[in-house]
């Protein structure tokens, strides 16, 4: 199931398809799962290589069976690894959009679907992030396969840091998927920067933000990472090839890469009475249009 919350307004108003009353159940409903769900989930800090999907997908499966073999139930890649993250300009001086289109993968294409049926063989959630090919379109996206090898989520990249994705198109929408291990949403790289972001799918519930990624870390994401965690009562995890680190509900670091290389990074996700009940229960959205009022400016 993905839950979906739609904003919308002008002059000061806020109107809401999912009421405030109901926004924090769901809040306080996150909390009451207090001792039922915990789960081990996988970040693969591992370095992609550009423009090579085979290699790039043996890695994955590599690195999956043995994050499995670790009794991993979630495992997450960083940023575009499918393809190699060769969508920014920055990195790719001579990239076109005839060559990037060509390294796109379409949602039902092959590589996906062996990823699905690996997903299927270990029993897993798999989240792998891939330049994906909508006809003649492209997003920076993520899948999130189930165990059974089904499709649970797509979500594609909605904020980038001024042109250095010049051919992608950007994505509008926040998910959230609800699975047997709770509700998850998906930020990629720059999007963890706006606060809104992760604002949003915590109202909708999730608990669990998987914020995979290739571009900056350090001392300064580390904290920001913590602020995302504390500010919404939610488990925040930052996969990156050179950082990995997952934060609890209380902005406390419970996992973190402890060496140079690819390496899996682990923790142990409980999801209980921490989750819903930080600031965010204090929240008076019913002052807070001024914001709708003001976009754009």
């Amino acid at each position: 199931m993905v839950i979906h919350y739609f904003m919308a307004g002008h002059g000061g108003t806020l109107r809401r398809e999912v009421s405030v009353k109901l926004l924090a159940g769901m809040l306080l409903a996150s909390a009451a799962l207090a001792g039922e769900i915990s789960f081990t989930m996988a970040g693969l800090k591992v370095v992609p290589e550009p423009w090579d999907k085979q290699a790039n997908l043996a890695k994955i499966e590599r690195w999956a069976r043995e994050a499995a073999v670790q009794g991993a139930s979630l495992v997450v890649t960083p940023e575009g690894f499918l393809e190699g993250y060769v969508g920014n300009i920055k990195r790719e001086k001579d990239l076109t959009p005839e060559k990037y289109l060509a390294a796109g993968e379409k949602l039902e294409g092959p590589l996906l679907g062996r990823l699905g049926a690996l997903a299927r063989e270990l029993k897993i959630y798999l989240l792998v992030g891939f330049a994906e090919r909508r006809q003649q379109a492209m997003y920076n996206s993520t899948v999130i396969f189930s165990p059974q090898g089904a499709l649970l989520m797509r979500y594609s990249k909605s904020h980038t840091d001024s042109n250095d994705e010049p051919f992608n198109a950007k994505g509008s929408e926040f998910p959230v998927a609800a699975t047997p291990l709770g509700r998850w949403g998906v930020l990629i790289c720059f999007d963890r920067q706006l606060p809104e972001t992760a604002r949003i799918l915590a109202l909708k519930g999730a608990q669990l933000i998987l914020v995979p990624a290739y571009g900056s870390y350090g001392e300064m994401n580390d904290v920001m990472m913590r602020t995302r965690a504390y500010e919404n009562s939610v488990y925040v995890a930052f996969v990156n090839p050179h950082r990995c680190l997952f934060v609890d509900p209380q902005g406390k670091v419970i996992a973190k890469d402890s060496r140079e290389g690819d390496e899996i990074v682990t923790a142990r996700i409980a999801l209980d009475e921490r989750i819903g009940r930080g600031p965010i229960r204090f929240r008076r959205p019913e002052i807070y249009g001024e914001i709708l009022g003001l976009a754009g400016k």
